[in-house]
């Protein structure tokens, strides 16, 4: 047995490359702790398309990268996410590539919530218990802002998606960034000053804003002094920090919580196309109703009319009333007589356009024009067919390799009929056939240039 594991890799003696040294080193970790089991808080959670997983697993004072194959993911019930502690099952390996020292990983077991998650449960538990969380406390947002203020940074691009909802759907609302870090060691100090500076302004609502990101990333949104500052805002706010999935303390103090910066934005900004719906529907209706109210007082006021007058005013009003209807009468006849006749016309017309002997007339036509075009279609389709394949017939004797071997070109094959194309697939001594444009050739490998050639120095 080797006391010393690094006896056998003769580096005394022995000038290696750095592949030589990192195929080494890996062969030396993956032999020593080939299989080892390790407890941390997972943190860089990636999920590439190949089904593959690659975190980083930490502790207080150190972290190690780890790579979890998808065949080996797919055993793993829990689900993986950023703060989760869990006990890790792999090997000790190197990723020769980069020279990056990694753990390969073939079970994940549960090991309880991370430091970070356990101080989310523990904060989100403590403002619950103070009444933060409640409904009570919320405000209701405006229907109709006209001054709105934005909390967030000026260069990501959540500022730009706000801004984009709110030209397409209330371009006559003004918008106010109030500029602010949203992630560093700094940034919950600088967050709370934005809130009380825009609190102060007098804007009709506020969005906290943020894009996605681990845990880590928004822990600013997490912290106690900041959860604070937004149930003191008297201003109606609305959180949306991180992605639909990520969840902070401050989406529970805050009066509204949006699942994107998007979406916060259209909950507050109404759609002027809504609006002018509701103002036209409300303008219709208010014109049915006064018309409404006009036509009743009318006949209320002719009501009292009729009721003043005289009736031989009266009579001789029925009786002109009776002639005006008498001559309706007899023009609604005239008029109906001649629609009749109108329209029994049109149906003699229609009968006469559809006889089979017209039909037939113009089928014969038809096919006339059709027999006269077929032959010049067949004739125009075979010069196509032949154009074409004349083509085809240059292009197939342009990349034909009979025609490269007859510009001085040759092919070696080995023993099996293989092409040679790498210097690496000859040996010394081996026989090869090389093809021409007219005839064949053996060969023998005098020498590839690929084993080292010892010379002496005495020579």
């Amino acid at each position: 047995m080797i006391k010393d594991p690094f006896q056998r890799l003769n580096l005394d003696r022995e000038i290696l490359s750095v592949s030589q040294l990192n195929g080494r080193a890996r062969v030396l970790l993956e032999d020593v702790f080939a299989q080892v089991w390790v407890e941390g808080e997972i943190s860089n959670l990636a999920k590439p398309a190949s089904g593959h997983l690659y975190f980083t697993l930490k502790d207080s004072q150190a972290q190690v990268r780890c790579a979890l194959f998808r065949q080996n993911a797919a055993r793993v019930r829990q689900a993986l996410r950023d703060g989760l502690a869990v006990k890790v099952r792999g090997k000790v390996s190197l990723f020769e590539g980069r020279g990056d020292y990694q753990l390969i990983v073939d079970s994940v077991e549960p090991a309880g919530d991370g430091a970070l998650r356990l101080a989310f449960e523990a904060l989100k538990d403590k403002l619950s218990a103070e009444g933060l969380f409640s409904a009570e406390r919320k405000q209701a947002l405006p229907g109709h802002p006209k001054r709105i203020g934005i909390i967030s940074s000026p260069t990501g691009a959540v500022i730009r998606d706000i801004i984009s909802v709110f030209r397409r759907r209330a371009p006559q609302v003004q918008l106010t960034l109030i500029p602010t870090p949203v992630q560093g060691r700094d940034a919950g100090v600088q967050i709370i000053h934005a809130l009380q500076l825009a609190d102060r302004h007098g804007f009709d609502a506020l969005i906290l804003a943020r894009g996605g990101g681990s845990l880590e990333d928004l822990w600013c949104f997490n912290e106690e002094p900041v959860a604070r500052a937004v149930a003191a805002c008297k201003t109606p706010i609305i959180s949306a920090v991180g992605h639909e999935t990520d969840v902070s303390i401050c989406d529970f103090v805050a009066d509204v919580r949006a699942p994107t910066p998007s979406a916060a934005a259209e909950l507050l900004a109404p759609d002027m196309g809504d609006l002018q719906q509701r103002l036209h529907s409300l303008q219709r209706r208010l014109v049915l109703r006064m018309q409404d109210r006009l036509g009743r007082e009318r006949l209320r006021l002719e009501g009292l009319s009729r009721r003043l007058r005289h009736p031989g005013e009266r009579l001789r009003q029925q009786a002109q009333r009776l002639d005006d209807l008498d001559m309706r009468l007899r023009r609604a006849f005239e008029q109906q007589f001649k629609h009749q006749q109108q329209r029994l016309s049109h149906l003699e017309a229609r009968l006469a356009a559809q006889h089979p002997g017209r039909s037939l007339a113009l089928l014969r036509q038809r096919l006339d024009s059709l027999a006269e075009r077929l032959p010049r279609a067949m004739s125009e389709g075979l010069k196509q067919r032949r154009l074409r394949l004349e083509h085809q017939m240059h292009t197939l004797h342009a990349v034909s390799p009979l025609a490269t071997l007859g510009r001085g070109y040759s092919i070696l094959l080995d023993e099996r009929g293989q092409a040679i194309r790498q210097a690496e697939q000859t040996r010394p001594g081996q026989r090869l056939r090389a093809k021409l444009a007219d005839g064949e050739l053996q060969l023998r490998v005098e020498d590839n240039h690929l084993t080292p050639v010892t010379l002496s120095l005495l020579d």
